[in-house]
């Protein structure tokens, strides 16, 4: 039985994408192991979104090529995407691109069928600057015990002067909506009691094609909302998490239809990227601070407490000091959960490459330090609000402190807590606490 060993790089998507390849080759009789064992076939999903991700990605495909010559090393995804002669390195046997990761089995055992020929080293990647439908890659399960990531959508329009997501995703494309059912059906079955709706661009589901409506700009999307709705349905799901949305999707129809399905946790990850309107315009951003922070409180007139969570790019090209002050302020009066703060990365081709006053990395160090410091402090404050009340856990893993097991789990907020295992009993079960003697992310309140 020939052995194939796994890594993941970048994303929840690229995760999600990896468990689906994994089950392919698991059904096509291969033998899974460890990424740090001697293995046959060893394949990695790669990251392009910055510059790290790039020298990791190709870090990764050395360690393979190091750990057994004669393996076959396949890169696939995101790098290989903006990188096609990346088949032409000598740790590469194959580079598999985005919307070509169903066939990755194929491609493996036909290059194995031809190595002996002399053909050498090949390359699979699809111009996703032509039309190109969405590539079913399903899964019927993940490593984690009670939570899976469900993919909806892939592609991105947007064009935000920073990223190169959408020249390596290719266009926005939106998965059938019986599919994804069938899928949520699928990890129900297997034991999973919380899905994570999830996807490259997930604001833009239904915007391309004529599945159930067409959502307009300024209006609500219909289509977006009839899968969530539609994946809480399904029996032995208690739990709808949403991945990351965009500030215009919140219209006012939208949170209250949505804040009426019970099993949607009140979590939510709206990207800002800076709160500066100078710095937003730059970015090609589609809203103002003053439009994100009216979404913040459409959100909060229809949740009593909501987690919600964002993204921050600090030292864009041309950010001045008067900019990081405006986008430190604007986080700290919309008092959110968490902020991941991001330094910018510089992406070839794209719009903000060609741009002036690119700043120093000790700049951006500095204003992340300072961004980060005081996301923690309001982390600690909101996780403060639940000292003393009842909260729901749905407990998920077990861990040694102190000598003592802890159950570890999350509230539908994803405010994480550790109890001990004499109070939590079962795992794979939502269960009812008053925080105060226990611990919120490991830490005693």
């Amino acid at each position: 039985m020939k052995k194939v060993a796994f890594h993941n790089l970048g994303c929840k998507v690229n995760s999600y994408e990896l468990d689906g390849i994994s089950q392919i080759f698991q059904k096509r009789g291969y033998e899974i192991v460890d990424f740090v064992q001697k293995a046959d076939v060893y394949v990695i999903n790669t990251c392009t979104v910055t510059n790290i991700a790039d020298r990791k990605s190709r870090q990764m495909l050395s360690r393979a090529k190091a750990q057994n010559p004669d393996a076959v090393v396949v890169a696939a995804g995101c790098y290989v995407q903006s990188h096609p002669d990346a088949a032409s390195s000598d740790m590469v046997d194959i580079a598999v691109g985005n919307n070509n990761k169903a066939r990755i089995v194929d491609i493996v055992e036909e290059y194995m069928r031809d190595r002996g020929s002399g053909k050498g080293s090949r390359c699979v990647v699809t111009d996703l600057d032509k039309p190109c439908g969405y590539e079913e890659l399903p899964i019927s399960g993940t490593a984690g015990h009670t939570r899976a990531f469900l993919k909806i959508q892939d592609g991105c329009d947007q064009f935000c002067s920073y990223c190169a997501i959408p020249y390596v995703r290719g266009r926005t494309r939106s998965r059938k909506p019986e599919d994804i059912i069938k899928e949520a059906e699928r990890l129900a079955d297997n034991g999973y009691k919380e899905i994570v709706i999830t996807g490259i661009h997930l604001s833009s589901y239904g915007l391309d094609g004529p599945y159930n409506g067409f959502a307009k700009e300024g209006r609500t999307n219909e289509a977006l909302l009839d899968v969530i709705d539609g994946v809480g349905a399904v029996s032995g799901i208690e739990r709808v998490r949403l991945g990351s949305l965009e500030a215009r999707l919140m219209t006012e129809g939208f949170v209250k239809r949505l804040s009426g399905m019970k099993k949607v946790c009140p979590h939510f990850h709206i990207s800002l990227q800076s709160g500066s309107d100078t710095v937003l315009k730059r970015m090609n951003r589609h809203y103002t601070a003053s439009e994100y922070r009216e979404k913040t409180d459409l959100i909060r007139s229809f949740y009593e407490h909501p987690a919600i969570t964002t993204d921050v790019i600090v030292g864009f090209p041309g950010e001045s000091e008067e900019e990081f002050e405006q986008t430190r302020l604007f986080l700290r009066e919309t008092n959110l959960y968490e902020s991941h703060i991001f330094k910018y990365s510089r992406r070839k081709g794209t719009a903000a490459d060609r741009m002036e006053g690119h700043l120093t990395d000790a700049v951006k160090s500095a204003r992340s330090s300072i961004l980060i410091e005081e996301s923690d402090r309001r982390k600690r404050e909101f996780m403060s609000y639940y000292t003393g009340r009842q909260v729901m856990v749905l407990t998920e893993d077990t861990e040694m402190e102190d000598g003592v097991e802890r159950t570890v789990g999350y509230t539908p907020e994803y405010v994480k807590v550790s109890i001990p295992v004499t109070k939590s009993g079962l795992l794979t079960r939502i269960l009812c606490f008053e925080l105060g003697c226990d611990k919120i992310n490991g830490v005693s309140v």
